[in-house]
């Protein structure tokens, strides 16, 4: 059967680019001769490549001791560093990278939580978790200082993702939120209505009314208010280094000749 289309990023197998090659190499043989390719090399130029870890890439390491959890986060910030580099190789110039969240403050971790993590901070948050995360983060942003250098005609634009969901806790207040620890859909009630034995399925869509009024949906993912407000403020570029807002960082091509984007 021939194939015509394939997914442009899968960082599924330790972020590796592979399937990125047909985009890199639009007129060769191996992808039908080019006449079916999705983007030519001028897309792949202009194009924005966003990288963002999520909560359960770091959450799968953060029952080691801190001092192992640490040893961890460089070959993973390097596996990052090596797909930028693969993508700016074949043509990328615009690339726009998340920092990891405050995962201290996730219903999950808090009420599952073991001796290890007892200490918590003024807003409730683990404080043990929350320093691996600015630590990721702040490997991951020296990194994209260096690749800024590497690659100065290029975008590199670093996004603080954990000031802005820890700011949802620590200022909830601000935000509408009344439940910042606590999840939405979920069992067993305060301080934090999380039961690992039982999850959230689309059965208990009841169970959660007020969205608006709690961050974390399931103990994990956010609500779709809470993750309203933190798309705002990626969008803004306040939280962003250098400060550049997301839409200055898109430009839009002129549509090409029998072009099907």
């Amino acid at each position: 059967m021939r194939q015509t289309y394939r997914s442009p990023l899968d960082h599924g197998e330790s972020l590796n680019t592979h399937h990125l090659s047909p985009f890199m190499r639009p007129l060769g043989a191996d992808y039908n001769n080019g006449e079916d390719a999705p983007i030519d090399s001028k897309g792949f130029e202009n194009a924005l490549y966003t990288m963002d870890i999520g909560h359960n890439d770091l959450m799968g390491v953060l029952h080691l001791s801190y001092d192992e959890i640490l040893r961890k986060l460089p070959p993973i910030v390097a596996e990052i560093r090596k797909a930028i580099e693969t993508l700016h190789k074949n043509g990328a110039k615009k690339f726009w990278i998340h920092g990891t969240g405050a995962l201290g403050c996730l219903p999950q971790k808090l009420a599952t939580r073991g001796e290890i993590d007892r200490d918590l901070d003024e807003h409730g948050c683990i404080t043990r978790i929350n320093n691996v995360a600015k630590r990721f983060n702040k490997l991951l942003s020296e990194t994209c200082d260096d690749l800024r250098l590497q690659f100065a005609s290029s975008t590199i634009v670093f996004v603080d993702m954990f000031a802005i969901k820890y700011d949802l806790v620590a200022n909830h207040t601000k935000h509408g939120i009344e439940k910042p620890l606590m999840t939405c859909c979920g069992h067993g009630g305060p301080p934090y209505n999380y039961d690992p034995k039982k999850s959230c399925t689309a059965n208990d869509k009841d169970l959660c009314k007020l969205g608006e009024k709690f961050i974390s949906w399931d103990g994990v993912h956010f609500t779709d208010a809470a993750n309203e407000i933190v798309a705002s403020k990626v969008i803004s570029g306040e939280f962003s280094i250098p400060r550049i807002k997301l839409t200055a960082s898109v430009v839009r091509p002129k549509k090409a000749k029998n072009s099907r984007l």
